[in-house]
């Protein structure tokens, strides 16, 4: 099943488009250095750089390679969406946003509190 996402995004294109355009079998390629740079300018962390900032980002998008088939797409679609609010998407970012899903949807089965979605 081919990609229904485009290669890149912009924050307009995700903010817009129905969940159904969403759905993607692989995940979205984002160019991280600006969100690395604003990162590490907002930020005083002694032995922190830019470097630093993409191997995370890296990590994390190797992450979702392997694990992003097994989120739902609508939770692909909501934390795509989130990661974009800013215009500085991370692939840390999103990742956490599906891991955070994953966890509530469990609690949520097991204590009986809030409704998994």
């Amino acid at each position: 099943m081919p990609a229904l996402l485009p290669v890149f995004l912009t924050a307009a294109q995700v903010m817009t488009a129905s969940p159904l355009v969403l759905v993607a079998s692989k995940v979205p390629s984002f160019n991280v250095e600006p969100t690395c740079r604003s990162a590490l300018a907002a930020t005083n962390t002694p032995g922190r750089d830019i470097q630093a900032c993409l191997r995370d980002e890296q990590n994390a998008r190797n992450k979702l390679d392997e694990t992003w088939n097994s989120f739902p797409a609508k939770e692909q679609a909501n934390c795509l969406r989130l990661s974009l609010l800013d215009g500085q998407p991370s692939y840390v970012e999103v990742l956490t946003c599906l891991e955070i899903a994953e966890e509530a949807k469990k609690d949520a089965a097991t204590t009986g509190f809030g409704s998994p979605r």
